[in-house]
């Protein structure tokens, strides 16, 4: 029975749903994904979840937001002074985003208070986390031509070309 290592080109089905940290929870429907194990790289959770595994097993696994998109860091909700703000984008709920000194200042606006606002400096996406409900489809050998491009898209990748 074939198992998953190294270099093996990997299909899998999945269930996904995302967790806010509000509490809310996002059904995503089924979908499938087909990468190259080792070389495509994927979260630790999931290879480590996916490693030695057939064709047919099944797992089901928590991703934590810190291997996504980071967590949510309370210390980055701060007040700040409504000086220096436009005005028309003070809006409670929305992202406000502003060029200042050639830098790109972006922030969730929580609360507007009278001389100041109460603003979330974290990514819009910080604290989200997903659970995956996922089974192996398919493993085959991949191919030296597969296994290269997937490495060159990985290095393209790491230098912001793709």
């Amino acid at each position: 029975m074939e198992r998953i290592t190294a270099e093996k080109m990997v299909t899998i089905s999945y269930l996904m749903k995302t967790h806010l940290p509000d509490g809310t929870v996002k059904n995503h429907g089924k979908d499938r994904i087909q990468f190259i194990f080792g070389v495509d790289r994927q979260v630790p959770s999931l290879e480590k979840a996916l490693e030695g595994g057939h064709v047919g097993k099944k797992v089901s696994l928590t991703i934590p937001a810190s291997e996504i998109y980071g967590e949510h860091d309370p210390g980055l909700i701060r007040e700040i002074p409504k000086k220096g703000l436009i005005k028309q984008r003070i809006r409670e709920g929305r992202y406000y985003r502003q060029m200042k000194k050639g830098t790109l200042i972006s922030f969730k606006i929580l609360e507007i208070r009278p001389d100041t606002v109460l603003v979330d400096f974290n990514k819009p996406m910080a604290g989200i986390c997903i659970s995956l409900d996922a089974e192996i489809l398919d493993i085959k050998n991949a191919t030296k031509t597969e296994i290269d491009s997937a490495i060159d898209l990985q290095i393209k990748r790491s230098i912001g070309c793709g």
